[in-house]
């Protein structure tokens, strides 16, 4: 084989082997992967397993705020949270209690301590971005 087939063949050796790795890693580092539900009202219903009540809530969100920016709670309660997005993109995180939502996502978790928790949105949506918070409080 002559020197051009030599380099030939190791520039399609090494484009194959770019290709193959470019596609063989998923890097999705969310802390938990909520999975998208139906949307569903704000309402309660059974006595959770903890003593408080399980709430279904879905805050909307639009160009630039939440229609649910301020969220009540007991300790003990178990929140299933729903973002669900009306006008443009955006996400819902809640630091202090490991939540963080794209839109149609749910969340499940139990609140087992008393305290204030702030939200806001995840994704950079424009200029209203810094007005889109909340606050969640538990008592």
């Amino acid at each position: 084989m002559s020197k051009k087939s030599y380099l030939f063949l190791a520039m399609v050796a090494i484009a194959a082997v770019l290709a193959l790795s470019a596609c063989g890693s998923n890097n999705n580092n969310n802390a938990a992967s909520p999975s998208a539900s139906p949307s569903a009202s704000a309402s309660a219903s059974a006595p959770a397993a903890g003593g408080g009540e399980t709430k279904e809530i879905t805050v909307t969100a639009t160009n630039f705020q939440f229609d649910q920016p301020d969220i009540q709670l007991h300790v003990g309660d178990t929140v299933k949270l729903t973002l669900k997005n009306d006008s443009g993109n955006h996400g819902l995180e809640i630091p202090d209690l490991g939540v963080n939502l794209k839109n149609g996502e749910t969340a499940t978790f139990t609140v087992d301590k008393a305290g204030t928790y702030d939200f806001n949105c995840s994704i950079q949506c424009g200029s209203g971005h810094d007005n889109m918070t909340g606050t969640i409080t538990v008592s």
